[in-house]
C-alpha cells in the first residue's frame, strides 16, 4: 500500500526521508506519513483492476476487507488509522473528544450552518505513539501543587490567581487553564517576555522561541514533560491535554480527525468548546508499559476497540512470526526487510522501512519472516 504525506510546517525534512532511504533534506516538511482509509487521505492499494484507494475497496467489499465482525461494528470504515509521525517542531496544544461528546457535538454542528466547525466527524480520536527516536512531549496534567510551584519561580506577580487555583488540587485545574488561554491579549506578549526572562524553565524559553506571545507556552507547565526513548509508548485517552514536541514515532488512533486546540499554533483556538472536552484531572501514567506476547513480538493494551497495534523483532536466526491478529491488519516496516506470506497462495509481500502492506480480513492468518522490524496495527481482539 502507498501511504500519503503531509507536509505540516512542523514536520522534519530528515526524518521520514531517512526512514525510506530517499534524499535529505525533502523539499517541504513531511510531519506525518499515513496508512489507512481515512477519507482526508486514504492510502492507495493494489486491487483487481489494478491501484485503487483502501477507502474505496473496503466500500465495494466491507465484509471481505474488514470481516463480517468489524463491519457490523463499525460499519463501512477501517476504525483505525496508523501514521508515521516526524516532528522537528511543536504541535499544538490539544485534546480530543471522548465518543458520546463527538457524536453529539458533530450531529449539532452540521444542524447548525452559523456553529463554529470544530468537528470534522462524528467519531473519538484516542491515540497511542511508540518512539522510533528519542521522543519529547507533553501529556496530562501533572500535580497542580508541581504546576503552582513551576509557574510561581517565574515571580510574576500578575500570575497570583493562577497559582492560587492550582493550589486548590484538580478542582482548581479548569479555572487555571480558562485564566491563561484567555489571558488579555494586549498583554500575552509581555507576560511571555518575562517568563523566558525569568530564565526558571528551558520548556518555557523552547517553546516561546516557536510561538512568542502563546499563553499556551505557560499551559505547558501544567503538564507531564516526557522525554521517551526508542521504544516506549504513551497512551492518550479523550480529553487529555497533549502536545507532541519533538522526535518520531509509530502513532495509532481511531480514525477521526476531531482536534480541539488550545495554543502553540497559528490554527484556530476555541477556549471553550477545548474547556468543554478536557478532564481535569492528573494523569498518571502516561507512559505505557509494553507486553510481551511471545519472543520478539509486543503489544500495548489499551481500552478502546478500534485498535491494538503490535512490534516485531526479527533476528537473523529467528524463525516465521505468525501475526497476533485476524481481521484488517496493516504492516508497517520500521527496519531491515521483512516479507508477509499470505497463507491463501503464500505469495511474498517484500516490506522495507517506511513502506507498509493491507492485510484484509479475508487473508486470514499471515506470517512475518526476514530481519528487520515492523509494526502491525489491527482492530482490538
Amino acid at each position: 500500500m502507498a501511504g500519503v504525506i503531509r507536509p505540516y510546517s512542523w514536520g522534519s525534512r530528515t526524518s521520514i526521508a531517512e526512514l525510506q532511504g530517499r534524499p535529505t533534506p525533502s523539499a517541504t516538511p513531511e510531519a506525518e506519513l499515513w496508512f489507512g482509509a481515512h477519507p482526508g487521505d486514504p492510502s492507495t492499494v493494489i486491487g483487481a483492476a489494478g491501484p485503487v484507494s483502501l477507502a474505496t475497496l473496503i466500500a465495494d467489499d466491507p465484509k471481505g476487507q474488514l470481516g463480517a465482525e468489524v463491519a457490523d461494528e463499525f460499519g463501512v470504515r477501517l476504525p483505525y488509522l496508523m501514521k508515521v509521525l516526524a516532528a522537528a517542531a511543536p504541535l499544538s496544544l490539544q485534546a480530543h473528544p471522548d465518543a458520546d461528546h463527538a457524536r453529539r457535538a458533530f450531529a449539532a454542528q452540521e444542524a447548525d450552518p452559523d456553529a463554529p466547525r470544530n468537528y470534522t466527524d462524528a467519531y473519538h480520536k484516542p491515540e497511542m505513539v511508540v518512539a522510533l527516536t528519542p521522543f519529547e512531549a507533553l501529556c496530562g496534567f501533572r500535580e497542580p501543587a508541581e504546576s503552582a510551584a513551576a509557574l510561581e519561580a517565574l515571580g510574576i506577580e500578575r500570575l497570583a490567581p493562577v497559582i492560587e487555583a492550582l493550589r486548590k488540587g484538580t478542582a482548581g485545574l479548569g479555572e487555571a487553564v480558562r485564566a491563561l488561554l484567555t489571558w488579555p491579549a494586549d498583554d500575552r506578549a509581555a507576560l511571555i517576555d518575562e517568563a523566558v526572562a525569568a530564565g526558571t524553565s528551558p520548556l518555557v524559553t523552547g517553546l516561546a522561541s516557536h510561538y512568542p506571545g502563546d499563553p499556551g507556552v505557560l499551559v505547558a507547565l501544567l503538564l507531564h514533560h516526557l522525554r521517551l526513548a526508542p521504544g516506549e509508548a504513551i497512551w492518550m485517552p479523550a480529553g487529555n491535554l497533549h502536545a507532541y514536541l519533538d522526535g518520531t514515532g509509530v502513532e495509532i488512533m481511531a480514525a477521526s480527525d476531531n482536534v480541539l486546540r488550545g495554543g502553540l499554533t497559528p490554527k484556530r483556538v476555541d477556549v471553550d468548546e477545548l474547556l468543554r472536552v478536557l478532564r481535569f484531572e492528573v494523569l498518571h501514567d502516561p507512559v505505557l508499559p509494553a507486553t510481551e506476547l511471545a519472543p520478539g513480538v509486543v503489544t500495548w493494551k489499551v481500552p478502546v476497540r478500534e485498535f491494538a497495534l503490535y512490534r516485531i523483532d526479527l533476528g537473523p536466526a529467528s524463525p516465521p512470526v505468525r501475526l497476533p491478529a485476524r481481521g484488517p491488519r496493516i504492516v508497517l516496516g520500521t527496519r531491515g526487510d521483512v516479507h508477509v506470506a499470505e497463507a491463501v497462495d503464500g505469495t511474498p509481500v517484500e516490506i522495507t522501512a517506511g513502506t507498509a502492506a493491507f492485510i484484509p480480513a479475508e487473508t486470514g492468518p499471515a506470517t512475518l519472516a526476514g530481519m528487520g522490524q515492523a509494526f502491525v496495527a489491527a482492530v482490538a481482539p
